[in-house]
């Protein structure tokens, strides 16, 4: 009974991949020396091959004749086992070098609501179009969930804002300044940079009546509750109330390059609003796939872009 090279004995004998391949050339050329010379081997290594092989199978595979050789039964029953393992080894082969030549392969990436705005699909065309055979997914969720995932397996990379957490490599992309959105015909409209406290006195739009819980938060850590005149969820409309002169609320920088023209974003004040620290997540002491290296590569770039954007987008 046979068994591959390295696994553990069980009342047999050994068959190697080598030997394999030198049993079907010569089935294949119906001589030891014109196998040798294919294989650039001598006639006597081939030699010694075959026996060995025939010695783990138990069984004559040829029958030597003055002319060459003939597979007997046991060969005939052999080769086409060995043709099956050897493509197959084959076909592995292949398969490992285009995961690492990025021509096939797969990356699984998680990211937050606002980091799928602009920054990961960025990244993901960019990666897509320098490597169009590898499969690619997406999923969002929130920062702690994403980091779970990563550190269960089930994603390459996630983009995050969560700390850092044990067992979890983080790669600092860029830091998220909070920006305010206001109509273009709004009282501070010509300023570059606002203080928050500056607008205690407006009318907000929130995406919940629990104001700890959303971005304008932010207002109750300078001393003052904003007054929520709106509470919608979805940023299009958030967008809209603002265009219409509605009220004011806060955007995160990645989401600047989403904001519709008639809408003026302004920086606050540093000293007022901590940015938030964006970071691509991976599992720390696992291998990384050859695409998830390439992606941050790509998220990199991203980020450098947006911040680029991000100095033009508060200038108009």
């Amino acid at each position: 009974m046979f068994r591959m090279s390295g696994m553990p004995e069980r009342n047999g004998s050994t068959v190697d991949f080598a030997r394999l391949s030198v049993f079907r050339e010569v089935a294949l050329r119906g001589s030891f020396s014109a196998a040798a010379q294919a294989l650039r081997y001598t006639q006597s290594a081939v030699s010694r091959q075959v026996a060995a092989l025939e010695e783990d199978a138990g069984a004559v595979l040829f029958d030597r004749r003055p002319r060459g050789v003939v597979l007997t039964e046991h060969g005939r029953c052999l080769l086409g086992h060995a043709e099956a393992v050897l493509d197959r080894l084959d076909l592995a082969r292949r398969d490992l070098a285009a995961v690492g030549e990025l021509s096939a392969g797969r990356l699984r990436v998680g990211a937050f609501a606002t980091a799928g705005a602009v920054l990961v699909p960025r990244a993901l065309a960019a990666f897509r179009t320098a490597h169009p055979g590898v499969e690619l997914s997406l999923s969002d969720g929130r920062s702690a969930a994403l980091l779970a995932r990563v550190l269960g397996g089930e994603l390459d990379v996630a983009v995050v804002t969560a700390p850092p957490a044990d067992g979890v490599v983080l790669r600092h992309l860029l830091d998220d300044p909070l920006l305010v959105a206001l109509p273009l015909g709004h009282r501070l409209a010509a300023r570059r940079t606002i203080r928050l406290t500056e607008l205690a006195e407006e009318s907000w739009i929130a995406g919940s009546t629990t104001v700890e819980d959303t971005l304008i938060g932010a207002c109750l850590r300078s001393g003052f509750r904003p007054t929520v005149r709106h509470v919608v969820g979805e940023w299009t409309a958030k967008q809209g109330l603002v265009a219409a002169g509605l009220g004011i609320t806060l955007v995160p920088g990645l989401a600047a390059g989403s904001v519709r023209q008639d809408i003026l974003l302004k920086r606050l004040r540093a000293e007022e609003v901590t940015p938030r620290a964006i970071h691509a997540a991976t599992r720390e002491g696992a291998t990384p796939p050859p695409a998830a290296e390439s992606f941050l590569g790509h998220l990199a770039a991203g980020a450098r872009d947006l911040r680029r954007e991000l100095g033009e987008v508060t200038a108009r």
